[in-house]
């Protein structure tokens, strides 16, 4: 079988924009690198049920979100003074594409029209005090996605919490919690088990994973168990970028940039307690981004400064990650989407 996969990218050496590369899963290769539309930095990507493409985009000093068809004509672009967003998610139940914006501490609102195309529908911008690590300046929410049971969580790595907000048919947000993590945990990622109950929160700072129950009723998230991502004894520089889980909820997958490393963990019976099973070289330098496959067999990680994909065989019995190929070029990736 031949999976399409599209690549965000930053666009400050080589990149172009946005690529796509095909896996072949029977000959457990990586080919055809395409440069698929030129966009400035085109760091994050997500994908419509329809197959509208929503991007990362730069216009002319201001920042925003980039609607493409499935062809990649670019359909409409919503952009106003300041940075892009750093991430972005569809919400295919009320038509919305969710922004996180690093730089600016805010969430951004998209209603998605009937060609695709993109309209403004709300901000809220965090203002809470901020945690003492010298990058929690000022909030900076990193993550923007929906709860299984389709609130809106919100991750600010600045001001360490976790926000969950309601969200009305026409996008507009109400808080309803806020988890406040440790001082400088500085909360960048999360994912959510299968059955609903539990999340697991990537700290950048720290370099952790923190287990959360997950109050349905409440949108209230609370501490169970939190535990590093890196070897005992590690010291040198380290920032935790992305969490991945698997489909039956039993393995959770983190990179790490600095150790340069996937941590992989099995997931306990009922998904409140995670075990370290082993530390995987990504084979590159600042893994920013990674992805399992739709049959969770393969695992991409995407190293932003050696312009390189690695990628690895799954056990589905142990977790565990086994090389392939590396040294796939990708010219400073970061993003990895697998295309429905």
């Amino acid at each position: 079988m031949q999976e399409k996969i599209l690549l965000g990218t930053y666009t400050r050496r080589e990149s172009k924009g946005i690529y796509s590369i095909v896996l072949d899963t029977k000959k457990e290769d990586l080919t055809d690198l395409t440069l698929m539309t030129e966009e400035t930095s085109p760091t994050y990507l997500s994908e419509s049920r329809d197959g509208y493409i929503y991007s990362v985009t730069s216009v002319d000093d201001k920042g925003g979100t980039a609607a493409y068809d499935r062809n990649f004509n670019l359909v409409n672009t919503v952009v106003k003074d300041g940075a892009p967003v750093c991430y972005t998610a569809v919400d295919e139940t009320r038509g919305l594409v969710y922004g996180a914006n690093y730089h600016e501490g805010e969430v951004n609102v998209y209603k998605i029209l009937k060609d695709g195309s993109l309209e403004a529908a709300d901000t809220i911008v965090h203002d809470e005090p901020t945690g003492s690590h010298e990058n929690q300046d000022s909030a900076h929410a990193h993550y923007a996605d929906l709860t299984p049971d389709k609130r809106l969580t919100v991750c600010d790595l600045g001001t360490d919490s976790v926000y969950t907000y309601d969200v009305s048919d026409d996008g507009i947000l109400t808080e309803t919690a806020v988890y406040t993590a440790e001082d400088a945990t500085g909360p960048r990622h999360l994912t959510f088990n299968p059955n609903g109950r539990y999340a697991y929160l990537f700290g950048e700072l720290d370099s952790t994973v923190t287990v959360l129950s997950y109050e349905q009723e409440t949108g209230v998230f609370t501490e169970l168990q939190k535990v590093s991502t890196l070897p005992e004894g590690y010291s040198d520089f380290n920032a935790g970028a992305a969490v991945k889980i698997t489909k039956d909820g039993k393995f959770l997958y983190l990179s790490n940039r600095g150790h340069n490393s996937i941590a992989v963990f099995k997931i306990n019976a009922d998904g409140s307690e995670v075990t370290f099973v082993e530390h995987v070289s990504t084979e590159g330098s600042t893994p920013r981004d990674f992805s399992l496959s739709p049959d969770d067999q393969f695992l991409i990680a995407a190293n932003l400064d050696s312009d390189n994909l690695t990628l690895y065989r799954r056990n589905s019995d142990s977790g565990r990650l086994s090389v392939i190929k590396k040294d796939i070029y990708a010219p400073e990736v970061v993003c990895v989407l697998f295309t429905k």
